[in-house]
């Protein structure tokens, strides 16, 4: 078995402890690469359930599980999946397993992780590989086969016709229930989701959720362009969420070129990142009080978002901070007369935000209908995987920048906001304390941001099948980029598992059991993205 390198690492002792036991419980050496903190190892296709259940037993929660079609890069020429865990205070550990072209197929991981099974759906339709033994093994992203292209993802399309799997809507049985389609098309002027209720009278037994109406095929729109022409369109996968897959990406280009961005860019990214938060945060806080009809809250908020978007265009040029972040740094510096001004201004907001919220906890009526509606306990938050609020309103101490500080943020000291009783009035809390938390962080850095340089130039060239990943705690949650480098700096394959993928799941989790008028503001607690999802 080969020893991860080390090198200063703090996850070397876990490092270490995951890979002897990988060897000790699967009876025979495995292969490990990589620095100390993200492990690739290589096992044997029937193995990956072993192997996760080994890796989980270190407390390991689920980041992503995907695809990958190695024919011209690897010597064996296969197909191969990934499943990619996180060591609480340890290694980020990839277990990949070759699949082959004329088989593909494995055993489903979902029944030992039920975060994952989105993913293996997604990877089944993009890629063919069949997980045996999974749940529910309906279409996910294609809703119809694409004529000549089954599997999109594939380098080479399979020989022979596929006959796709049917997508039946799950439906409820007994006296008395019915269903309710809600959607794809809605009043409001929001993106395409399928939600079919079954319900009896109006208490909901059962939700079906199906989006991905809007699959823009991202991913293979950059296969084999260069890192700085596919920045703007994963950036552009979510308009809100601008910040957090750009510096995903560029973080994830410079740990493959080995580039160290400068402390100025650092700190200030940290800053777009935690404005970014703080406008999507009091957008949703609005948004909750849309769902119950408290257009007092509604209105009132909605002005301070709108306020926080101008301060936005008024540092970077562009309301939703689009075409700052880029590989080794930002694309411009920032102002130190703006960074005063926003200081000023994100000071009078934050207090006008703090007064709104206080006449909102303080209405009876408004909270009535927060209390005890949409709750997720902690172990359906872990079991399904949820992040961001949604983990955190259950009880869950999960915040990537605090469990796995990147940037500048190793320099901040960040509460973790948790509640405990995982209903829509947590994730109302939890999104108002941090709200202010952001606030305070963007006033602390606009006025002590270090002289500097604000990009580098990237220090070498990726090698071609090098892959990393890198994380970064979005206002909804970890949203994860995997990438590997093709020939010429350019992208082999990439993943984005945004923080919406992983909490879709977790929101129809958390409607059985609620009255039909519930959804709504059950929906809009955890405000999730259609277009990052969908991708």
């Amino acid at each position: 078995m080969a020893e991860p390198e080390i090198g200063g690492s703090g996850h070397a002792g876990g490092a270490a402890a995951v890979c002897a036991a990988l060897k000790e419980r699967l009876g025979h050496p495995v292969t490990v690469s990589g620095p100390a903190d993200e492990l690739l190892v290589a096992i044997p296709r029937d193995e990956l359930p072993h192997a996760v259940e080994v890796v989980t037993e270190f407390g390991a929660l689920h980041v992503m599980f995907l695809g990958l079609d190695l024919r011209g890069l690897d010597p064996a020429g296969d197909l191969a999946v990934e499943e990619v865990l996180a060591v609480p205070d340890g290694p980020v550990v990839r277990l990949r397993a070759s699949v082959a072209v004329d088989q593909p197929s494995h055993r489903s991981i979902t029944p030992l992780l039920p975060a994952a099974q989105w993913d293996e759906r997604e990877a089944h339709d993009l890629f063919g590989i069949v997980p045996t033994g999974h749940p529910d093994l309906r279409p996910l992203v294609l809703h119809a086969p694409i004529p000549g292209l089954p599997h999109p993802l594939l380098k080479v399309p399979p020989s022979g016709e596929t006959t796709p799997s049917p997508f039946r809507s799950f439906a409820a049985h007994g006296e008395g229930v019915y269903e309710l389609p809600v959607g794809p098309i809605h009043a409001g002027i929001i993106e395409p989701g399928h939600f079919r209720f079954s319900a009896v009278g109006e208490s909901i037994l059962h939700l079906d959720a199906r989006l991905f109406y809007t699959h823009r095929g991202i991913e293979k729109l950059v296969e084999g362009r260069t890192f700085d022409r596919a920045l703007p369109i994963v950036e552009r996968s979510c308009g809100v969420c601008t910040v957090t897959h750009a510096t995903a990406f560029s973080r994830a280009v410079e740990r493959l070129t080995r580039t160290v961005v400068p402390p100025r860019a650092r700190l200030a990214r940290v800053l777009l990142a935690e404005m970014e938060r703080l406008y999507n945060h009091v957008s949703d806080l609005g948004n909750i009080c849309a769902g119950v009809g408290f257009h007092y809250g509604t209105s009132r908020l909605g002005w301070q978002k709108e306020r926080l978007l101008r301060c936005n265009e008024a540092l970077t040029g562009h309301r939703y901070l689009t075409g700052i972040v880029t590989p080794g740094g930002l694309r411009i510096d920032l102002d130190p007369a703006r960074l005063a001004s926003l200081a000023a201004s994100v000071r009078e907001i934050d207090h006008d935000v703090r007064a709104i919220v206080r006449r909102l906890v303080r209405s009876d009526g408004f909270m009535n209908r927060l209390h005890g509606t949409g709750v997720v306990s902690a172990a359906k938050a872990r079991r399904m995987g949820a992040v961001g609020v949604g983990a955190r309103a259950s009880g869950l101490a999960f915040d990537l920048r605090v469990d796995r500080p990147a940037d500048g943020y190793e320099e901040l000291a960040i509460p973790i906001v948790t509640q405990s009783s995982g209903d829509v009035a947590a994730r109302f809390h939890v999104r108002a304390q941090e709200a202010a938390i952001s606030a305070g962080i963007v006033r602390d850095l606009a006025g002590r941001l270090p002289a500097g340089a604000v990009r580098v130039p990237l220090a070498a060239e990726a090698e071609p099948g090098a892959s990393t990943l890198t994380g970064v705690e979005g206002p909804r949650g970890a949203s994860w980029i995997w990438l590997m480098a093709g020939a010429d700096g350019r992208v082999e394959r990439l993943h984005l598992r945004s923080a919406s993928f992983a909490n879709w799941p977790v929101v129809a989790a958390a409607v059985p059991g609620n009255l039909v008028p519930d959804f709504p503001v059950i929906n809009k607690s955890f405000e999730l993205c259609y277009a990052c999802t969908d991708r």
